[in-house]
């Protein structure tokens, strides 16, 4: 079955240009760099461009850079005067992400910010900003909830918060030891109960294998 999986998602990169030369190259940069391949797949960092598009996104913050490949997917979707903040724990990864940036010779500026987010999070306004039309969050599973309240302090009603990584092969309803479920039941648990976020969540299958994305508007 997951052979299945990857051949369609091959027949869709070549019907749909879910990739290019910019893209494979952050793509092959990253795996030199000896980063683990966990960025999104290529369909998926397309989805994310579309969805920033849809909603006209001016400000866009990810959490979680890894080597920039889903960042330059949503930066490709801001205007000139659009401004994007990505944040990144580890320097090394930063450092690889910088780079990659910098050769997709983007239209807007994204300000790539080293430490953890937790951190770095209460510091954004220091920066300039002050509200995100939309929020990728792909981080550490541990601190989802705090990423999202975070997220929502940084909302205006409309904005889009995106969470990758919830079903994880769907271990989210099982019996399971991997150390991320908790966190991320209790993020739902948190969604089930907060009225300020319209969501749901989507299952994927694919060349990245079985997982799924949370997705939700501000009311």
């Amino acid at each position: 079955m997951e052979e299945t999986w990857k051949a369609v998602d091959e027949y869709f990169e070549e019907k749909l240009k879910t990739t290019d030369d910019t893209m494979d190259h952050i793509l092959k940069e990253t795996d030199d760099a000896g980063m683990r391949q966990i960025e999104v797949s290529k369909a998926h960092g397309k989805m994310l461009y579309l969805m920033a598009k849809m909603v006209d996104a001016k400000s866009i913050l990810e959490i979680g850079t890894l080597g920039g490949f889903s960042t330059v997917w949503l930066a490709r979707a801001l205007p000139e005067d659009g401004r994007m903040a990505t944040i990144e724990a580890d320097p090394n990864h930063a450092e690889v992400a910088r780079r990659n940036i910098a050769s997709a010779a983007l239209a807007a500026p994204v300000d790539v910010i080293e430490g953890q987010a937790l951190d770095r999070l209460p510091k954004l306004m220091e920066r300039g900003y002050s509200r995100f039309d939309l929020i990728f969050i792909d981080a550490d599973k541990e601190n989802n909830v705090e990423y999202l309240k975070w997220a929502l302090k940084f909302s205006n009603k409309g904005s889009v918060i995106i969470v990758d990584n919830v079903v994880r092969q769907g271990r989210i309803i099982d019996d399971t030891e991997e150390k991320a479920i908790p966190y991320i039941r209790q993020m739902f648990d948190m969604l089930e109960h907060d009225g300020r976020i319209e969501s749901t969540a989507i299952q994927t299958v694919g060349q990245k294998g079985y997982d799924g994305f949370l997705m939700g508007v501000v009311k």
